[in-house]
């Protein structure tokens, strides 16, 4: 599965132009925190803010916009990025209650420049920052549209003066040494009158390798075709395969599986379901003879269990090393049914809360390469 910046390029190659939605805060109880995104086409949409009527006003002002903006002549200015704020209960009817504050950014083709750059971030896993100015009345100059991006090393475009770019540079990098995404909005205080919408992409990836391509194999890739996970599914039973798989998952066919665990990502979650006793044994081995991955699942009983901890002892592997093995795979989510819908669900609950505890220790982010192409740098 891509990330949101993929998903707007995306939707750019079948549309003019597309309205960015993000949630810029979100106080008290809201269907999504701040930094959700979902991007608004004339008839389709990607991402979600947390459905319900929340949503369902937003696609209707983001589709509104787009409207406006088909109908307005070519020489006459884009429309600003704006806010509107949604108190749950009382605007919209919605139970819990609390305040969502979204805003809404009109993104055409002109756009290439800043998405480009974000693009490379967004392939090597750098964190981020997009800053994009909320303007109150019509600045001097016109509005600028394009936001600021900013790394820790780096800085592309500008929002018309050094001093609010200064501003907008220190609120993005106190934000990005947060370590994890959002969105926040920060007043200028005259003579800008600007509010800056500080979106933070951070990236906690989430690599799985899935070996087994039989019944709970199948079902567990259903499963984790709803998540946001990155699924390397491995077997040498190639004829196994379907002839379709989710977007998020590639198949690799193979005689020799043990080297795909030898040369899999840190941080992988390392889930072990073939079709022989023999080689689940063999990838457990290899499996740990490495230390960072964040998750080892085997399925089996009890006894399985037992019986590889006897073989892996006789060959020499520590104790402590044995405990880092989940087997009965799922078995933590307390679902006892072996029916493999049910086992999938369990390991994918697993591996999501195995991910949500650990989320704090991500690798360091290598910086990426943002291209000049088509946004200048700022000082």
């Amino acid at each position: 599965m891509t990330g949101w910046i993929a998903q707007l390029a995306d939707a750019l190659v079948g549309a003019d132009r597309v309205v960015l939605v993000t949630v810029a805060s979100a106080r008290g109880s809201t269907p999504r925190e701040a930094g959700s995104v979902m991007i608004v086409a004339a008839s389709t949409f990607t991402g979600t803010i947390g459905g319900g009527h929340l949503e369902f006003e937003a696609l209707r002002i983001g589709r509104d916009a787009l409207a406006k903006e088909s109908a307005r002549a070519s020489s006459d200015a884009p429309l600003p990025p704006w806010i509107v704020r949604f108190p749950l209960a009382a605007r919209l009817g919605q139970c819990c209650g609390g305040v969502a504050t979204l805003a809404f950014a009109v993104v055409d083709h002109e756009s290439h420049g800043w998405i480009q750059a974000a693009a490379e971030c967004e392939r090597a896993a750098t964190p981020f920052a997009l800053v994009t100015p909320l303007m109150h009345g019509a600045p001097a100059g016109g509005a600028v549209n394009a936001p600021l991006l900013i790394t820790a090393n780096d800085v592309r475009g500008s929002l018309g003066s050094a001093a609010l770019d200064s501003i907008a540079i220190g609120a993005a990098r106190n934000n990005l040494a947060s370590g994890h995404g959002s969105a926040a909005l920060t007043a200028v205080p005259s003579p800008d009158r600007v509010t800056l919408l500080v979106h933070v992409t951070y990236f906690d990836p989430f690599p799985v390798l899935v070996f087994g391509n039989g019944h709970v194999g199948h079902a567990l890739i259903q499963v984790l075709s709803a998540v946001p996970v990155q699924v390397r599914w491995i077997d040498s039973r190639e004829h196994d395969f379907p002839v379709q798989v989710p977007a998020n998952v590639e198949v690799t066919a193979t005689d020799t599986p043990e080297a795909e665990i030898a040369h899999a990502p840190l941080g992988a979650f390392v889930v072990v379901l073939t079709h022989s006793h023999a080689l689940d044994l063999a990838l457990i081995e290899t499996a740990l003879k490495r230390d960072d991955w964040r998750y080892l699942g085997l399925i089996g009983s009890k006894a399985k269990r037992a019986q590889f901890e006897r073989r892996l002892s006789a060959r020499g592997v520590e104790p402590k090393r044995l405990t880092r093995i989940v087997c009965p795979i799922g078995a933590q989510i307390g679902i006892r049914s072996k029916e493999p819908g049910a086992i999938a669900v369990a390991i994918a609950a697993e591996l999501l809360a195995v991910r949500e505890a650990t989320a704090n220790q991500r690798r360091p982010n290598p910086p990426c390469a943002i291209p000049a192409n088509g946004v200048s740098s700022a000082a």
